[in-house]
């Protein structure tokens, strides 16, 4: 008998249990995040929806999580403090501390909180909440800035402190960490929403806890873990002949005239001496850290992570937990590169190196056999900060940091998603942005020829232009890819960069530096940003003529993209009636309009 089969005649929750068990820990986890949503404050979390929930086990094990590439291991730096033993019913565990949890928050903004579950008098699980708050203090107000150079200067740092003691709130603590915002009413508001929902995630933990019973649910848990993966290393070995296989990708640079910086990634299959697969991820011939604040402190279960949400795919009968991480044996990074930088250099923007990180991991698994998508553009974020006069004439402070969505790469079914920030989080509505900020938008679409050509197109970014309303506002730019823009697979042709330009069309533009701050601009002046696009799959010609056609018409590809890029010639008589029928109509000699050959097209 194998060991498997012991596990499955010795296993507590049965088939239906486990999957009634599996939707009702993963409704706990939506509705907490949906309670944040509603009731925070400050924009980056309820309408960026910058947020996120976890719940674990009793051993602080990751059992349900969002489909986030970024999470690292949340319990650890709280048990490593406050052993389980010493937990009582009603604590509520908090922290920011990047360095001390071992790159569990990857930058100082992100607020941790977390609280234990009891039944029988036994902790049985946990349950996390965790949102990017707008202003912690630090060098410039919103608390990221591409001229930071150590992390003091992003603001505040929350090592694991105990924020909720047996119900009693601490206050103190509390109060000195909005006291060291310049948004102390936003501060109070988000970590009330963040406490809110850890205490409904108590809630209904201990609920299913009620219902199934503690002994049923850690047997659930341990099959829902065990699951995921046997099915990560599964495809794992579907992706990866026994070897080292490898890939290298770059930031362009950290924003203080250095760079660009190699992230330099392989995997190892092997088998060991018992026979089993070893799985070995490799980051440590990675570039050194950085004076600026791209570092990124890349936990050691992010690589299985992003793995493991791969394989998943988005399949709603799986579960997002710390299978992935434990599908790799071992995961190696060398202390001083820049995705392991030394305390205390400096984070903020680490989520420019977190997306190209993405990028990088679909590179490996390409250089197996993954199928994994093209290169995607690293989300670009426009922080505005300044004072705009009100009605009464007042001069007052405001602040609007507004991450904007790129182009995905394109993957071998299907065109890269367009204009998305990032997983489930939105690019802020017209409306709202007018109606909260001392900003009017001039424009907002599509940038048009931004994704990479293809058989399937790489997504395309977005266009943004704001006419600053203001008296004066400092901006901080941050986008990548200018260097180093996202790559096609399979012939596909590369995205196109971003880049953020004031007063376009005038005597007076410029064209500012894509990772920069105290950027000036004064009221009347225009701010336009145009973000990257995604890589291409497959050979631009194979991409089927109706398909380009229909490109040109959503405004996501130029007639002269048309023809350069996919040798597809559309006559602009034929526009806006002959190419609007092929629309609207399946008859074949409607879809016949010009093409020339391949050779013709560009003469």
């Amino acid at each position: 008998m194998n060991k498997q089969t012991r596990v499955i005649e010795q296993a507590l929750c049965d088939p239906v249990s486990l999957e009634i068990i599996r939707g009702a820990i993963a409704a706990a986890q939506s509705e907490m995040e949906a309670l944040i949503e509603r009731t925070a404050i400050s924009a980056f979390i309820r309408e960026k929806k910058d947020f996120y929930t976890a719940l674990f086990d009793g051993n602080g094990t990751m059992a349900v999580g969002s489909m986030v590439p970024i999470f690292g291991d949340m319990t650890r730096p709280v048990l490593e403090k406050f052993p389980v033993e010493t937990m009582r019913e009603g604590d509520v565990y908090w922290y920011n501390d990047c360095y001390g949890s071992y790159g569990a928050i990857s930058h100082s903004n992100d607020q941790v909180l977390l609280a234990p579950v009891f039944r029988d008098g036994k902790v049985q699980a946990f349950v996390m909440s965790w949102a990017h708050f707008a202003d912690i203090g630090g060098l410039r107000p919103g608390s990221i800035s591409p001229d930071a150079t150590d992390i003091f200067q992003e603001g505040i740092m929350i090592p694991v402190t105990k924020m909720i003691e047996a119900g009693q709130v601490n206050q103190a603590v509390l109060d000195i960490f909005h006291r060291n915002s310049r948004y102390p009413d936003q501060s109070i508001g988000d970590m009330r929403a963040l406490m809110a929902s850890v205490d409904l995630g108590v809630r209904r933990v201990g609920e299913i806890l009620d219902r199934f019973g503690p002994a049923i649910m850690e047997d659930a848990l341990a099959q829902l873990l065990q699951r995921t993966r046997k099915l990560v290393r599964g495809k794992l070995a579907e992706s990866f002949d026994y070897g080292t296989h490898t890939f290298t990708d770059a930031i362009d640079t950290d924003g203080h005239g250095n760079g660009p910086f190699h992230m330099r990634f392989s995997l190892t299959r092997s088998q060991g001496e018992n026979g089993e697969d070893v799985y070995s991820f490799d980051a440590r011939e990675s570039d050194d850290q950085a004076p600026g604040p791209i570092n990124y402190l890349m936990n050691t279960g992010v690589p299985g992570m992003a793995l493991g949400l791969f394989y998943l795919g988005g399949d709603p009968s799986q579960v997002c937990n710390a299978g992935g991480p434990n599908a790799l044996d071992e995961v190696l990074f060398r202390k001083g590169s820049f995705l392991q930088p030394e305390y205390p250099a400096p984070l903020g923007l680490r989520g420019l190196t977190a997306m190209r990180m993405i990028s990088a991991m679909c590179g490996l698994l390409n250089a197996g056999e993954g199928e994994a998508p093209a290169a995607n553009s690293a989300y670009v974020v426009n922080i505005m900060r300044g004072k705009y006069r009100t009605v009464e004439g007042r001069l007052e402070p405001y602040l609007l940091a507004d991450g904007i969505g790129v182009g995905y790469g394109a993957r071998s079914t299907a065109d890269g998603i367009d204009a998305v920030y990032f997983v489930a989080q939105e690019n802020y509505p017209v409306e709202f942005l007018e109606a909260g900020y001392p900003v009017t938008m001039r424009a907002y679409g599509i940038a048009t020829d931004s994704g990479g050509a293809g058989r399937y197109r790489g997504g395309c970014g977005i266009v943004r232009e704001y006419e600053i309303l203001a008296e004066e506002t400092m901006v901080a730019i941050r986008i990548d890819s200018v260097k180093n823009p996202p790559w096609g697979i399979h012939g596909g042709k590369s995205g196109r960069h971003g880049v953020a330009v004031v007063n376009p069309g005038t005597d007076a533009e410029i064209r500012l530096d894509p990772l920069s701050d105290g950027n000036m601009l004064k009221r009347g002046d225009i701010l336009r940003i145009e973000t990257g696009g995604g890589g291409g799959y497959g050979h631009p010609y194979d991409r089927p003529a109706e398909e380009v056609l229909r490109d040109v018409l959503g405004g996501f590809v130029t007639r002269e993209a048309a023809r350069s890029e996919y040798g597809v010639v559309i006559e602009e008589g034929e526009l806006d009636h002959l190419a609007t029928q092929a629309l609207r109509t399946d008859r074949p000699e409607v879809r016949r309009f010009h093409r020339q050959e391949y050779v013709d097209a560009f003469v």
